[in-house]
């Protein structure tokens, strides 16, 4: 087989939010869209490939000294570099050869100028998804298809050595996941009660607006929890939240904590850790707690006094990084350090998960009692095709419940044209329905159905033309945004 990408171009489309998302340091009202199109020669033969995520503020970089627009001006340059070194990069005879190629040459252009992991590989990972998507549409087959034969030319040792000679079906689940539990994220804005709700922040769009709202609409019962670290404020939460669970029925029910990177030392989050887990008024609650994500900043995360601190903590809770796992080796350092694992999300990259999810299998073999995890995030993912593409993703690693918010933080997919809303819909009426005004995600006891998606090549089954609704990159502008 030989792959090769002969041009790409970028789209953008402004889409606004429900209500203002805050986390970390950053609030979210308004982002750009973008999608990825790549043409592409698979074994002679002509064909576009897309990808697409949103430019989310402040998680591609965590640097409170530069301004929105400046992040966005390097996101857009390090994807424009990506495209072009996926042109230069010439014919390979797989679609993982390129992926690798792009990502060590990207790797190493970002690297002289400075440009952060997780920033310059999003660029990677847009044309890598963008290539798997070519790719199966050429040979008129699936992505759960694609891994399981192998035709993507995966070499698990290239990512993780310690799986030379093993191949992806050996140690993914045989099939893939056909519905999936939402994870409910609970920003740290984010109403818990109607009754919190004032007359003047009441939305009329016809969804769920609270959390016991939510909770009724849909019969949820996975959440993630946003912490913001002071100890007396969070433990309230925790139980304003754990009585409204019960208040809705709610008994058997999962969370997740987020740390969103607040803390700078293990002494500091231990310190937290202590005081929420010996709360008596939180310690049933507490027991429901499935792992705590990214508590500490990115820059001390995977650093040599992080892993002498959390491996020296015997009782520590488990924790996985998530900003932190930026390169192909974050998770193997982060295992040695104390973590029990990472998370994927397609921003992240695809093969670097399905390595990842690999490895943590491998170990599991070797290793039966070891608690290990590959949690599912992003919560802010969209369709018409960036959710769907990770929905896939999630599915083929066998990832259960998975954090999804974009349907609560967005109105549906009412924020794209009228056009890509009938398509969507048309293609994929198990994971979507018409709320009434516009289509929105389709939830029904806490799951999401997403048979449809698997037999599509990755994502939709039509081909997506961006050309005919979207902005080029030369016409969007920053002003745009009007945020």
């Amino acid at each position: 087989m030989t792959v090769c990408v002969h041009n790409f171009r970028i789209f953008l489309h402004n889409i606004q939010t429900r209500m203002p998302f805050r986390y970390g340091i950053a609030e979210m009202t308004a982002v750009p869209h973008l999608f990825l199109q790549v043409e592409c020669e698979v074994d002679g033969q002509a064909v576009h490939g897309i990808s697409a995520d949103n430019l989310i503020p402040k998680w591609f970089t965590k640097d409170p000294q530069t301004s929105y627009e400046d992040d966005l001006q390097d996101i857009l340059r390090v994807i424009r570099q990506v495209g072009e070194i996926a042109v230069q990069a010439g014919s390979t005879e797989s679609v993982f050869d390129l992926w690798l190629q792009i990502y060590r040459d990207q790797q190493a252009w970002a690297s002289e100028r400075g440009y952060p992991p997780l920033l310059w590989n999003l660029g990677v990972s847009l044309v890598e998804r963008a290539l798997i998507e070519a790719y199966c549409r050429a040979k008129g087959i699936t992505f759960p298809v694609a891994v399981q034969e192998n035709s993507l030319g995966i070499q698990l040792s290239d990512v993780h050595s310690a799986l030379e000679g093993r191949f992806p079906a050996e140690l993914l689940p045989k099939k893939p996941l056909q519905e999936i539990y939402v994870r409910h994220t609970i920003g740290l804005s984010d109403d818990i009660s109607e009754a919190e709700i004032g007359n003047d922040q009441r939305l009329d769009d016809g969804l769920p607006q609270s959390l016991e709202a939510n909770i009724r609409a849909y019969g949820l019962r996975y959440f993630k929890i946003k912490i913001n670290g002071d100890a007396d404020r969070d433990v309230e939460r925790l139980c304003r939240i754990d009585a409204v669970l019960r208040e809705c029925g709610v008994d058997d029910y999962y969370f997740t904590l987020d740390g969103n990177e607040q803390y700078r030392s293990v002494a500091a989050f231990r310190a937290f850790w202590e005081r929420i887990a010996n709360e008596t008024s939180c310690s049933p609650h507490m027991a429901r707690l499935l792992f705590v994500e990214q508590p500490f900043h990115r820059q001390i995360a995977l650093s040599k006094e992080t892993r002498r601190d959390l491996v020296t903590w015997d009782d520590r809770p488990l924790i996985i990084i998530d900003e932190s796992d930026a390169e192909i080796e974050s998770m193997r350092t982060a295992l040695e350090s104390g973590y029990a694992g990472t998370s994927h999300k397609n921003c992240k990259g695809v093969f670097k998960s399905i390595g990842n999810a690999c490895l943590l299998a491998y170990l599991q073999e070797r290793e039966p009692r070891r608690k290990l995890i590959l949690s599912g995030e992003d919560l802010a993912n969209v369709g018409p095709l960036a959710l769907l593409q990770d929905l896939v993703v999630m599915s083929v690693l066998g990832i259960q419940n998975v954090e999804r918010n974009g349907h609560h933080y967005f109105p549906g997919l009412s924020v794209f044209p009228a056009d890509v809303q009938k398509l969507t819909l048309a293609e994929h009426p198990d994971l979507y329905h018409h709320s009434g005004r516009f289509p929105t995600l389709k939830i029904q006891k806490g799951k999401i159905d997403i048979a449809s998606l698997l037999q599509a090549p990755f994502g939709l089954n039509a081909r997506f033309a961006p050309e005919q609704w979207f902005q080029t990159e030369d016409s969007w502008n920053f002003e745009s945004l009007q945020i």
